[in-house]
C-alpha cells in the first residue's frame, strides 16, 4: 500500500509540472508573439520623403524664475496652434495624447485643452465643409470608463474623433500583458466607475478592468496638427495640468504636409472610421530652400538619431533636451562621440513628479549618475530645475562643421517610444547653421544652460542623489522586465 501510495503523490507532482512548463510556454509564446513576430499596422514606423524648405518655425514653452525671483511662464506653442487652426478652411487633422482638463484641484493651470476644442469647433461651425478629424489615445477615457466632455463637444460639433486601437501595436509590458491577454482582455473595460482616477482628483472614477487595461502601457503618443497649409509638430499635450511644461514645436508647410496625413490616415484606418480629407490627389508646391526636413515616426526616429550621432565629429556640439534618457545605445553613443572631441551638453528633467504625485527620479537619476561616473570631462549635464511642472522637451541639436541638425517631437530616447511600442512623432531637419530655426534652437540651448536673463536649469551637483541599493536594482529590474512607464 506504501509503494503505491508513493507512485499516486509522484505522479501528482509530474502533473503540475507539466501544467507549469505548459502555462510557461504559453506565455512566452504570447509574449514573443505580441513583442516580435507580430506585424506592425500598415503605415507604422513610417519615414517621409525629404523636403528642402525655405523656413522652419521653432515654438517653445519655458516656465521659470526671473532674476527679481517672479515666477513666468511663456507658453507659445498653443496660441500658435490655435491661429493656425483659425486659418484653416478645407481640413484640420490632429493627433493628441494627452487631452483633458482634469486637474488635481491644488493648482490654477491654463486652459488649453478647452481653448483648443473651442478653437476647432468655432472653424468647423464658420466653415461647415471643413473636415476635422481628432485622432486621440484612450487613455482619455481611461479606456472608456466615462465619456469624455472634450471628446463630446467635439463630437456634437462633427469633428470626427478616433480612439486609437492600441490592441495592435505590440505589447511594451509583456510580462503583465501576455498574462492580462489571457485572462483579462475579453472582459471589456466596463462603466460606473469606483476606483479613483490616476490621472487627477477631479476626473473621474475609473473600473478595476479599465485599471487592468491601463497598466498595459500603451499609447499613441504623438502631439502634432495639420491643416491644408501648415503642419506643427509637438512635444506638448493639450493637457491642463501640463500646461506649465516645458516644450518645443515646428511649424512647417509644403509636401511634408502629405506625408503627415498618410501617416495618420493609417492611424485611423486600424482604429476607426472618419472623414479624412482626400490629399493623394492634391500637391503643395516644393520650395528650394536650404532646410531638408523629414517626417519620421515610430522605430524610424531611433534609426535617423543613431545614424546622425554617428555622424558626429571631433569639434562638433551635441546638444540634448529630454524628458527621459533611457536608451543604452544612445547613452553609449553620446559617451563615445564626447571620448572623440565633441561637445555634449544634455538637460534633463530629474523625474520628481508625474502626473502630481512624487516619482523617485527614474529613469533620469540612476542615468545622469551612471554618465557622471564616467568622468568625461566633455560630456556635461544639468537639470532643468523644476517646481509644479516638467521638463517635457525631447530634442537633439548637433552644432557640426558639416551642417547643423536637429531632430524633435513627441518621443523621449527610451525603448518604448523607440522601439516600434508607442505611436510616435519627429521631424528631422538639416541644414546650413546660419538657418533661423537653427540660431533659435541654439540660443534656447545657451539661454536655459546659462541662466540668461532668469532661472532655468541647476548643477547636476543640486540633484545629485547617492543610489540606494534598492533604488538602483529598481531601475535595473524595471528595464529588465520592461514593467516601467518610461
Amino acid at each position: 500500500m506504501a509503494k503505491k501510495k508513493v507512485k499516486k503523490k509522484a505522479l501528482h507532482k509530474r502533473k503540475w509540472v507539466w501544467v507549469m512548463l505548459g502555462l510557461i510556454v504559453l506565455l512566452s509564446f504570447t509574449i514573443a508573439y505580441h513583442t516580435s513576430w507580430k506585424s506592425l499596422p500598415d503605415g507604422v514606423s513610417f519615414k517621409g520623403d525629404t523636403h528642402q524648405m525655405e523656413e522652419i518655425e521653432f515654438l517653445r514653452d519655458l516656465t521659470y524664475e526671473t532674476e527679481a525671483g517672479e515666477a513666468v511662464s511663456d507658453r507659445q506653442i498653443f496660441e500658435e496652434m490655435n491661429r493656425t487652426i483659425a486659418e484653416a478652411e478645407e481640413f484640420i487633422v490632429a493627433d493628441m495624447f494627452l487631452f483633458n482638463g482634469y486637474t488635481n484641484g491644488e493648482q490654477d493651470f491654463p486652459p488649453i485643452s478647452g481653448e483648443l476644442v473651442d478653437a476647432i469647433v468655432e472653424q468647423k461651425q464658420s466653415h461647415p465643409d471643413l473636415k476635422a478629424v481628432f485622432i486621440t489615445d484612450q487613455i482619455n477615457t481611461v479606456y472608456e470608463s466615462y465619456e469624455s466632455e472634450a471628446i463630446r463637444k467635439l463630437e456634437d460639433a462633427g469633428v470626427d474623433v478616433v480612439l486609437t486601437n492600441l490592441d495592435r501595436l505590440r505589447d511594451s509590458n509583456p510580462l503583465y500583458s501576455s498574462v492580462w491577454r489571457w485572462l483579462l482582455s475579453w472582459t471589456g473595460t466596463g462603466e460606473n466607475g469606483w476606483i479613483k482616477n490616476p490621472l487627477a482628483k477631479e476626473a473621474p472614477d475609473v473600473t478595476l478592468r479599465s485599471y487592468a487595461k491601463l497598466l498595459n502601457i500603451k499609447a499613441n503618443h504623438r502631439k502634432l496638427l495639420v491643416t491644408e497649409d501648415t503642419a506643427i509638430v509637438s512635444t506638448a499635450n493639450p493637457h491642463d495640468a501640463s500646461g506649465f511644461h516645458e516644450n518645443v514645436a515646428f511649424k512647417m508647410r509644403g509636401p511634408i504636409i502629405k506625408d503627415i496625413l498618410k501617416a495618420e490616415e493609417a492611424v485611423v484606418q486600424y482604429s476607426g472610421e472618419a472623414d479624412f480629407p482626400d490629399y493623394e490627389g492634391r500637391t503643395w508646391e516644393e520650395e528650394e530652400g536650404t532646410l531638408s526636413t523629414t517626417f519620421v515616426t515610430e522605430g524610424q526616429i531611433y534609426q535617423s538619431i543613431l545614424d546622425e550621432l554617428e555622424k558626429v565629429q571631433q569639434g562638433d556640439e551635441v546638444w540634448l533636451g529630454m524628458y527621459y534618457l533611457a536608451d543604452r545605445k544612445i547613452i553609449d553613443l553620446l559617451d563615445k562621440k564626447a571620448d572623440e572631441g565633441a561637445r555634449v551638453r544634455i538637460v534633463l528633467d530629474p523625474n520628481k513628479t508625474s502626473f502630481g504625485h512624487e516619482k523617485t527620479g527614474l529613469p533620469n537619476i540612476p542615468v545622469a549618475a551612471e554618465m557622471h561616473e564616467m568622468g568625461n570631462d566633455r560630456l556635461d549635464i544639468r537639470w532643468y530645475d523644476v517646481n509644479i511642472e516638467q521638463y517635457h522637451t525631447k530634442m537633439l541639436y548637433l552644432n557640426k562643421q558639416t551642417e547643423d541638425v536637429i531632430i524633435g517631437g513627441s518621443a523621449n530616447y527610451t525603448r518604448r517610444n523607440l522601439a516600434d511600442l508607442n505611436l510616435e512623432a519627429d521631424v528631422v531637419i538639416k541644414g546650413e547653421g546660419s538657418e533661423q530655426v537653427f540660431r533659435d534652437v541654439e540660443d534656447y540651448f545657451q539661454t536655459i544652460w546659462n541662466n540668461e536673463g532668469g532661472h532655468y536649469t541647476a548643477d547636476y551637483s543640486e540633484y545629485e542623489e547617492s543610489l540606494t541599493f534598492i533604488k538602483y536594482a529598481t531601475y535595473h529590474l524595471q528595464k529588465w522586465t520592461w514593467f516601467t512607464t518610461y
